[in-house]
């Protein structure tokens, strides 16, 4: 069930209460899907013919200044209106049959939009991405009983598995890195860390269990959030670099590299998301590889310390200090 905002909150300045534009909006917000503005009047009007058209309209407005809603242009010569409130922004698959959309996030597509932004040098605020096909439904002839479905659970459901990913490749990474390294307080950090992942493992997938329990068909849902890099394991590179063989500065290193990588993806994304279930995952995941991270730069500078450093050897032709260099001689 979706969470109702605070409309005083939200209000803009200057708006006065209404019954009816609150009326309005709890109505919009238990719809799923998008709405054209005639869409929203008829439905309205089946609960209550009072409501005029006009003030429709107008509450429409009042939702987008809100941010409450999101207009949208799927080139049918008029605009809808989708949920914006507690919902990720997020692009669109439109089939031009059925003029159905279907929603998705992609972190690939982003990266891209922020690529060719900066090689432009072009501060971006707002990407909308729209593919335009045909959908199964319409190409098959089948129809399918698992589109749809609520969009913060879809969210909250794609966020708990890419945090699963991860921890589960965080776990393989510590796991090689303790049976390899030959330092005692390095090798006792990297078993606690394993054993801090396989914990967190466990209630992450007894999360996502309690999850599935709110809607039985949430498993079966098409993906929402499409995250390649994170799907496939942050530590995944790092792992395959310990199985070259490595030392146990570089093992600590490489570990710092995949907790700092993973704090930032689980950060930067998590702040970008609408206030909702996925949003926190992403940002308590990132609170916890921050953690992890700390906890290995300490380790690395402790291990740097306590390294003995090696003894130099001056060379017997070494110039005496302050003589000119011989020729052909290079200094540091």
């Amino acid at each position: 069930m979706t969470t109702l905002p605070d409309l005083s909150r939200l209000k803009p300045v200057g708006s006065k209460h209404s019954n009816k534009r609150e009326e309005i909006v709890n109505f919009f917000l238990r719809q799923e899907g998008h709405l054209s503005a005639d869409d929203l009047v008829d439905l309205i009007r089946r609960e209550n013919n009072r409501i005029s058209r006009a003030t429709v309209y107008r509450t429409l407005q009042w939702m987008v200044d809100a941010g409450i809603a999101r207009k949208v242009d799927f080139g049918e010569g008029r605009f809808r209106f989708e949920h914006s409130y507690r919902q990720p922004r997020h692009f669109h698959l439109i089939c031009k049959t059925c003029h159905r959309s279907f929603e998705f996030l992609s972190s690939d597509i982003e990266g891209l939009v922020e690529e060719v932004a900066a090689a432009r040098n072009f501060s971006a605020s707002q990407s909308v991405v729209q593919i335009y096909g045909t959908c199964e439904a319409c190409r098959t002839g089948r129809t399918s009983s698992l589109e749809g479905g609520q969009t913060d659970l879809v969210f909250a459901r794609d966020a708990l598995r890419i945090a699963i990913a991860t921890e589960r490749s965080g776990l393989d990474f510590y796991t090689r890195a303790a049976r390899l390294t030959r330092d005692a307080r390095g090798r006792k950090v990297f078993q606690d860390l394993a054993l801090e992942e396989k914990e967190h493992l466990v209630k992450l997938e007894t999360r996502y269990a309690e999850l599935l329990q709110r809607d039985p068909q949430l498993e079966s849902r098409p993906t929402f959030l499409f995250f390649k890099g994170a799907a496939n394991g942050l530590f995944a590179e790092g792992a395959e670099r310990l199985s070259r063989g490595v030392n146990d500065q570089q093992a600590l290193m490489i570990g710092i590299r995949c907790e700092r990588g993973s704090h930032r993806f689980f950060k930067k994304y998590g702040e970008r998301f609408e206030d909702s279930e996925g949003k926190r995952i992403f940002l308590e995941f990132a609170d916890e590889e921050r953690e992890h991270l700390e906890l290995l730069i300490r380790e690395y500078r402790d291990l740097v310390r306590r390294e003995p450093k090696p003894k130099s050897t001056p060379a017997r032709d070494a110039a005496p200090r302050g003589a000119a260099a011989k020729p052909g001689s290079t200094r540091a």
